[in-house]
């Protein structure tokens, strides 16, 4: 085939048939009308859009010659049948064309086929050039439309779409089907809109340049309707690994604009092929593939934007492959549990390309043993809360479920308090936490003070501003969450630390200090924490300035005002104490001349003053335990001393004790407080600034007190549920005095009688019993007795002015309540068989009427009602 593209250098392979040779050129198209003749497979690969050239006559032997001069096998060509034709035809044409005519001087170059449907439009890119060099134009252009070859007249037949000679500068009227896009220089290009469905078939271009002509064939394939997309795939196609997928349509047409879209997203670029090799649109899709589009369907639609409609479209199948997809299904499904409870998790594979081969189970990123899809822990503890994931794994990779957040519920562990900061001083702010596990988190707190609860406070921290050392104590808490409280585990002891407090300078000399003297001074204090570890002075003329005590040896007159200083981690100074040193008690004068000198006799001067700077030291300093023992000492300056002591409470009452030191013993409850002092000397007289003792509760007083408290509320109770039975009783007595007054509206008194005991022969077959458990009241019976003659013989014996004083409408009757012991279980006509001793007691009701009472009777009926 390269010899053949170099023009006359080649000796090309001659083809003829039925033994008839072709004196032009033209003839050669006659094969077209019999069997296609084929030298060699090989020349069906020649060049696309090879024309066929006429002018030069060439030498026809009757058989087919290779180059070189060898023949072939076969001294007739093989020829395919008449069916076949239409398929070899534009490859026949070009290979007749180049065989008969290989010394042309044109080449041109345009698609083999082009395709469109109907209504769209058909753009046929073309170029050509002259291999003679420049200069060489096309005088005319011929389209045909399934043309053939007359050998008569040595012309071609067929439609003919477009005729135009291109010497002229004539344009192509846009309004005509068929359109010449080029020029007579190299452009051969043309447009056919719209394109019908009989257009497709061959399309020849017939183009004559001086003796020179050309005829070149390409192939239009016009179907109804706009054919598929085609879409081309990778192999294979990985989760998360980008991959392109390209749409492509063998279509392109500037005046009929189409659109490719895809239904994933994903980044889109369209480019368009006009060019003689190819024509086409293509789309180019790229995309992040996950596993959720395995098995799902990729579809590329061709899109009419002009109608808004969808022309043709294809879909194919996507097959992602990926690691296994999974979840965690937990029974119960919120994942919270009580302690103790079981749990179920199961993992489910949702997707896998390919299938799955093994699970595994992981708490907090921890490996588990257990094996398989199901996972059950069937006594969860509180160990068991944490994070459970499951992983599946495939030949692509692994993949780790969702994480399920197993909580255990459980009541909170015993309860103990965090100090902040661990070291505490007095002023600083104290924070006290509540530590304590539990699921839930606590949502309650309560709060405890040396075991007594602290109200108001019920979060997790407590917070004291300003700590002050009666803050100090042991402090506890109590956790509770939904599950119910805790317990206590230990205490925290706020121990509250400060400078010595009350640090004061005394002078021990019991007598007024004279100049010369030694004076001993010590350095007290109230209370320290923690205890005091040394002390300073700011006398420069004394030994040992770090013990308690201080000794001025030989003090002068002159000496200075001392003070002291205790310090632990901190330190405080005492208030300055001035040494009234006697100095001037004896006094004489020298007189001196030029001879010498004489002293005079001495005398001595006293300073006498009123008590100053009083004050109270206690004793114990930090405060005293009720029951123990208090000193006060009223401690004081004076000249001459102090000859009258006065005690003072808080509210300044006199105590009528008159020492220097005030000791109670033992201390009580109510000796807390503020106490104050007053000296007395014969000058005059000052007092002290008040001190306060605090007192402690002991032990037995705390208990005490705390039985007292539930004694109290036990006495509540008790006095709640006899008030409810007296009420009870007093609405019984109630309804039944109701009862005696609606039987009577007059008034009447009790007299208590003695019942007469009676026989047991003598008693009444017939006996009433009380059941207690029917009524707990006193039943009453009425006796009615009739006035006969012996009555009345009896009332008029007593006298006829008592007769004549009883009103006609007096009521005889007499109502008795006998209480006696019931011996059966219910009001039975019953004879007991025993007399009981016990007295039957009774009382006659005796109403009042209108004249005088009448007199007693003897022998008096009744009805005995046994209670």
């Amino acid at each position: 085939m390269d010899g053949w593209k170099k023009g006359r250098s080649a000796s090309p392979t001659w083809c003829w048939a039925d033994g008839r040779g072709m004196a032009y050129p033209e003839k050669a198209h006659e094969l077209l009308e019999f069997p296609i003749l084929l030298c060699n497979q090989s020349l069906f690969s020649g060049d696309q859009g090879k024309g066929v050239g006429i002018g030069a006559q060439e030498e026809l032997s009757g058989r087919c010659q290779r180059p070189g001069g060898s023949k072939t096998n076969s001294s007739w060509p093989r020829l395919l049948p008449r069916h076949s034709t239409m398929h070899l035809l534009g490859p026949s044409l070009l290979l007749l064309e180049y065989l008969a005519f290989s010394d042309s001087a044109w080449n041109f170059r345009h698609p083999k086929t082009l395709y469109a449907w109907d209504g769209a439009c058909v753009w046929i890119p073309c170029t050509y050039s002259s291999v003679k060099g420049g200069g060489h134009t096309l005088d005319n252009l011929t389209v045909y439309h399934n043309f053939t070859y007359d050998k008569k007249t040595k012309h071609y037949n067929g439609t003919i779409l477009y005729n135009k000679s291109l010497k002229t500068k004539e344009s192509t009227p846009s309004q005509e089907r068929v359109q010449f896009l080029g020029n007579n220089r190299n452009n051969c290009t043309l447009l056919i809109n719209p394109v019908k469905v009989n257009d497709s078939g061959l399309l020849g271009l017939r183009v004559t340049s001086g003796t020179d002509k050309w005829m070149a064939s390409l192939n239009l394939s016009i179907s109804e309707s706009a054919p598929q997309p085609h879409i081309e795939l990778h192999q294979e196609i990985r989760e998360d690994q980008e991959v392109t997928v390209t749409c492509s349509l063998n279509f392109a047409c500037r005046d009929y604009q189409v659109h490719l879209q895809w239904s994933l997203e994903g980044s889109v670029t369209t480019s368009t092929i006009l060019s003689p090799e190819r024509v086409a649109t293509q789309s180019h899709l790229s995309f992040q593939p996950k596993w959720t589009h395995d098995g799902k369907n990729l579809t590329c639609q061709l899109w009419d934007p002009m109608k808004q409609r969808i022309l043709s479209e294809k879909t194919v199948l996507l097959e992602v492959k990926h690691a296994p997809n999974l979840e965690i299904q937990v029974s119960p499904q919120e994942a919270i549990v009580t302690e103790g409870e079981s749990v179920t998790m199961r993992c489910q594979v949702i997707s896998s390309n390919p299938p799955h081969w093994s699970v595994s189970w992981f708490k907090d990123r921890t490996k588990l043993k257990e094996q398989g899809t199901t996972l059950v822990l069937p006594e969860v503890t509180r160990t068991m809360s944490g994070q459970y994931t499951c992983q599946v794994s495939n030949d692509v990779g692994s993949r780790q479920s969702d994480v399920v957040d197993l909580q255990v519920h459980y009541p909170p562990e015993p309860s103990w308090v965090q100090l902040s900061p661990s070291s505490i001083k007095e002023g600083v702010t104290v924070e006290l936490t509540c530590m304590s596990v539990a699921n839930p988190p606590p949502a309650n707190y309560t709060w405890y003070f040396n075991e007594q609860e602290i109200p108001g406070k019920n979060g997790r921290t407590f917070q004291i501003p300003q700590v002050l050392v009666k803050h100090a104590g042991r402090y506890s808490c109590l956790a509770e969450n939904s599950l119910g409280p805790g317990s206590v585990d230990r205490e925290a002891d706020l121990n509250v630390q400060y400078p010595p407090k009350g640090v004061t300078t005394v002078i021990q000399n019991p007598t007024p200090i004279r100049e010369g003297d030694s004076v001993t001074l010590s350095c007290t204090f109230n209370s320290s924490n923690p205890r005091v570890t040394r002390y300073n002075w700011n006398s420069p003329g004394s030994q040992d300035h770090t013990s308690q005590k201080l000794t001025i040896q030989k003090v002068t007159w002159d000496a200075q005002p001392v003070k002291c200083e205790a310090c632990n981690q901190w330190c405080s100074w005492s208030p300055s104490v001035n040494l009234n040193v006697l100095y001037s008690g004896t006094y004489h004068c020298l007189v001196n001349n030029s001879i010498g000198q004489t002293s005079s006799k001495a005398y001595e001067l006293q300073v006498l003053y009123a008590p100053r700077r009083l004050r109270v030291s206690i004793s114990p300093k930090d405060g005293v335990v009720e029951g123990k023992t208090a000193v006060l000492t009223c401690e004081s300056d004076a000249n001459p001393p102090i000859s009258h002591y006065d005690w003072f409470d808080g509210k300044n009452q006199d105590l009528h004790y008159y020492g220097q030191m005030l000791r109670l013993e033992p201390v009580k409850l109510q000796h807390a407080g503020s106490y104050w002092c007053r000296g007395t000397n014969r000058l005059g007289q000052s007092q002290s600034p008040p001190t306060t003792l605090t007192v402690y509760y002991s032990a037995a007083t705390i208990s005490r007190r705390a039985a007292l408290g539930v004694g109290f509320c036990l006495a509540i109770f008790l006095l709640a549920i006899w008030g409810v039975k007296l009420q009870r009783s007093w609405k019984r007595i109630q309804r039944q005095q109701g009862l005696q007054e609606s039987s009577s509206g007059q008034s009447f008194f009790v007299r208590n009688l003695k019942a007469r005991r009676t026989p047991q022969a003598e008693r009444p077959a017939s006996l009433g019993c009380y059941n207690p458990v029917m009524e707990d009241a006193v039943s009453y019976a009425t006796l009615s007795f009739p006035l006969g003659e012996t009555d009345t013989r009896r009332l008029r014996d007593a006298g006829s002015s008592e007769m004549r004083e009883i009103p006609p409408s007096r009521d005889d009757r007499v109502t008795y309540a006998v209480v006696q012991n019931c011996q059966v279980a219910d009001y039975e006509n019953v004879t007991p068989e025993v007399l009981d001793d016990e007295g039957i007691h009774y009382s006659e009701l005796v109403h009042f009427g209108n004249g005088k009472r009448a007199l007693a009777q003897e022998g008096v009926e009744y009805v005995t009602l046994k209670h």
